[in-house]
Parts: C-alpha cells; sequence; structure tokens
C-alpha cells in the first residue's frame, strides 16, 4: 500500500507537468489565438538567447587658455540580455500580423515575431529583425535603438514556446463478484 501511494504520488506530479513546443500558426489556429484577449491568456517563452547592445558615445574637442588641444570622449554601453527561456507576455499585433511580446514593463519595450514562410502547414514564429541591415541588425526597444548581436546569444533562430499540457481523464470502476451458491 506505501508503494502504492509513492508511485500515484509520483505519477500525478510526472502527469502534470506540461511540454515546451514552439508556437507556431497550427497551435494557433487549433486553439483559435486569433484575437488579444485569448492571447493575453497565454504564457510565452522565448527559445533561445537574444542579446541588444546599445553603445551612445560623445566626443569634444576644445582648445585651453593657453592653446593646448584638448579631446574628450566617453561611451556608455547598455546591454539588454534575454536568456533562453525567459517568460513573456502578449502585447500586440503588428501591421504585418506579427506577434509583439513583452519581457518587461516599459514603454516600446516590446520584441516582434513573424512567421517565417516555409512550404510546411506548421510555421514557427521567430523573432522578426531586418538581418540584411548594413551593419547589422538594429531594433527600437523603449525609447532606443539597440543593435542585435549576432556573435553572442542565437537572435536568429530564436523563436517563441508555449507549454502544452494533455489532461485526460479516465473513469475507472470495478467490482469483485462473489459467485452464487444452490
Amino acid at each position: 500500500m506505501k508503494y502504492f501511494v509513492v508511485f500515484s504520488f509520483s505519477l500525478l506530479i510526472l502527469g502534470s507537468c506540461g511540454v515546451k513546443i514552439p508556437y507556431t500558426t497550427q497551435v494557433r489556429d487549433e486553439f483559435t489565438l486569433d484575437n488579444e484577449e485569448k492571447m493575453s491568456k497565454v504564457q510565452f517563452f522565448i527559445s533561445h538567447t537574444i542579446i541588444l547592445n546599445q553603445e551612445i558615445r560623445s566626443d569634444n574637442s576644445n582648445t585651453t587658455a593657453n592653446g593646448t588641444l584638448v579631446v574628450n570622449s566617453s561611451s556608455e554601453r547598455e546591454s539588454v540580455i534575454i536568456p533562453a527561456g525567459t517568460r513573456c507576455i502578449f502585447d500586440s499585433f503588428g501591421s504585418k500580423g506579427e506577434i509583439k511580446v513583452r519581457f518587461e514593463n516599459g514603454d516600446n519595450k516590446v520584441l516582434p515575431f513573424m512567421s517565417k514562410t516555409e512550404s510546411s502547414v506548421s510555421k514557427r514564429f521567430f523573432f522578426d529583425v531586418d538581418w540584411n541591415l548594413q551593419g547589422g541588425p538594429k531594433i527600437n526597444y523603449g525609447e532606443d535603438i539597440y543593435k542585435v548581436d549576432l556573435t553572442r546569444g542565437s537572435a536568429r533562430t530564436a523563436h517563441l514556446l508555449v507549454v502544452r499540457k494533455k489532461l485526460q481523464k479516465t473513469k475507472r470502476k470495478e467490482r469483485v463478484v462473489k459467485g452464487m451458491k444452490i
């Protein structure tokens, strides 16, 4: 009996866990996630790490009273690192049908994800920036422009994930028949 209780408890825990799967057009259609109200109830995750870098430079050149040339330069760097598996929530739909998700609070702190054109029916929603931009891909995040870091992280392959649970209820009834005597 003791082993049965332990086995049942472990089965309950393992059975209640969900599996992270790619958010695809097939999943969207299966659960009819076609409006903002339904999408806002879904917990999304990011599949790969995305790193955004920003560098602000200011250069000044002056002369002193005795005629010496002085060059001042300063730079400030900021990196936004979104590790793989980070939770995010739906923010809005974009004008091209992309999904904008939010990882933190703040104005315009959203990242777009778009389904790529593939021949398959089930299309994943990948991180959407202009990868062919001269100088590397850039994106507006918050009120600033960040450059997508292609050397660290895996921004090109980053796509949205959702947790899917499979619930199955089975009712079972057993009884033991004692038999009949004459």
